[in-house]
């Protein structure tokens, strides 16, 4: 029975990481082909400026986040966490199919980007309550004392579509010319993200509903949710804080990494991704790694000693890099910076779903991640970008980093520790 119960949740951890695959994918591989999207989508007789464009749209999707939070979160909150996990997902998928499927701006002109910002926003919104609908629902099914371990993986599967999107960069990098990865190349792992969606369906569509959900009384409707997160303003404060630190790491090394290499270090592209391989495979090892530390030492001792050795080493690394750029350089120094993400997100995320009231718990965990999302980390790549290009200094995505830091650090001393460590303590002595 033991053994049983262990495979369904085995079971449930891969179907619900799935579709994280998804939208991870999704916007990493945006992020890699931005220089190649800037010409084909947002042409310019400035090069700067059609690259800002382009990754100012990327941003853009991030906007939509906080409204995805809310409106899908309080669905969540009211209909359960699968049938939320299977509606962002189909929301996902046709944002998608947009931006693969939209002509060039030579074809149909001011259009083409209007309807990539479109196929954007709508990923935003899906991806409003994407991390945090998952991230409930792992941390709802999770076995005593190991709620970290099992949280880790909602992150630990995005890293496995930031590696997929590296290699397939790499093979068609090898085997498509440049002229053809800028003219129709940079479409084909948008194309193939689309094909895999009706097996993601069909993984989603088997998940069971969680214990925890269907033992809850009483189910809040959107006026109540918004009344509710309203009162508790001060906890998605907090979490806002928390978030900032996961989700500029996250995406300055990933999402920012082939830009930054081709742009600013002037490697090819080849390099770049390999690079951004090697770090999805760092972040990967050191989520689960970092949940169950956290299990066993505390979230809070982790969140604090990682975002104290980010401000003081961020910076010093960067700039070692900068003085004489290689392949080799930039893969230490982001793996150092992967170590930080990874141990980090692995004790935030369920600290996160821990501080938040069970009846608020996906719209307010969502609500506070996608809000740091979109005022801090989905910029990433475009602050970067105009720090380096207004101050002359490449080693100025260090700072940002330090700046998320600091707003780690500040949440980790804050409050909402009682209820965080009252959760904990029930998750490590309840039956499940």
């Amino acid at each position: 029975m033991t053994t049983q119960r262990t495979n369904s949740k085995l079971g449930n951890v891969i179907r619900v990481s799935s579709g994280n695959f998804l939208e991870m994918y999704d916007f990493m591989v945006y992020a890699y082909y931005a220089s190649y999207i800037a010409r084909e989508i947002f042409p310019s007789s400035n090069a700067y400026a059609s690259l800002m464009m382009t990754l100012g749209t990327f941003g853009a999707g991030y906007l939509m986040r906080p409204l995805g939070a809310v409106v899908l979160g309080a669905y969540v909150d009211k209909h359960g966490r699968r049938a939320g996990l299977i509606l962002t997902l189909s929301l996902m998928a046709v944002g998608t199919m947009v931006i693969a499927l939209t002509p060039a701006y030579r074809t149909i002109g001011i259009v083409a980007p209007i309807v990539v910002v479109i196929g954007r926003l709508l990923q935003g919104f899906s991806a409003g309550v994407g991390v945090g609908g998952a991230s409930v629902y792992l941390s709802e099914m999770a076995t005593p004392g190991h709620r970290g371990f099992y949280c880790a993986w909602q992150s630990a599967s995005q890293q496995i579509a930031v590696v997929f999107a590296a290699l397939l960069g790499v093979a068609l990098s090898v085997v498509v010319p440049p002229a053809g990865m800028a003219q129709w190349g940079w479409r084909v792992p948008f194309l193939i993200g689309c094909l895999i969606v009706p097996l993601l369906f069909w993984l989603r569509k088997s998940l069971d509903e969680t214990e925890a959900f269907l033992a809850q009384k009483h189910r809040p409707g959107i006026s109540e949710v918004l009344s509710s997160l309203a009162s508790n303003w001060k906890i998605v404060g907090i979490g806002v804080l928390l978030s900032t630190m996961t989700t500029v790491s996250f995406y300055l090394i990933t999402a920012y990494t082939p830009t930054y290499g081709l742009e600013v270090l002037h490697l090819t592209s080849r390099q770049s991704l390999m690079v951004t391989f090697f770090v999805g495979m760092s972040n990967f090892f050191w989520l689960p790694a970092g949940g169950a530390i956290s299990d066993i030492f505390g979230r809070r001792p982790l969140l604090i000693l990682i975002t104290v050795a980010a401000i003081v080493t961020a910076y010093p690394a960067m700039l070692w890099l900068v003085s004489d750029p290689s392949t080799t350089r930039l893969l230490i120094v982001e793996l150092w910076l992967s170590m930080f993400f990874g141990v980090y997100n692995g004790a935030m995320i369920p600290h996160l779903a821990e501080i938040m009231p069970p009846e608020i718990r996906t719209s307010g965990f969502s609500l506070a991640f996608s809000l740091a999302t979109a005022i801090f980390g989905g910029f990433t790549p475009f602050v970067c970008t105009y720090l380096i290009h207004e101050t002359g200094n490449r080693a100025m995505p260090a700072l940002w980093l330090s700046f998320a830091a600091v707003c780690g650090l500040v949440a980790a001393l804050a409050g909402g520790w009682q209820r965080a460590e009252l959760a904990e303590l029930e998750s490590s002595v309840s039956p499940q």
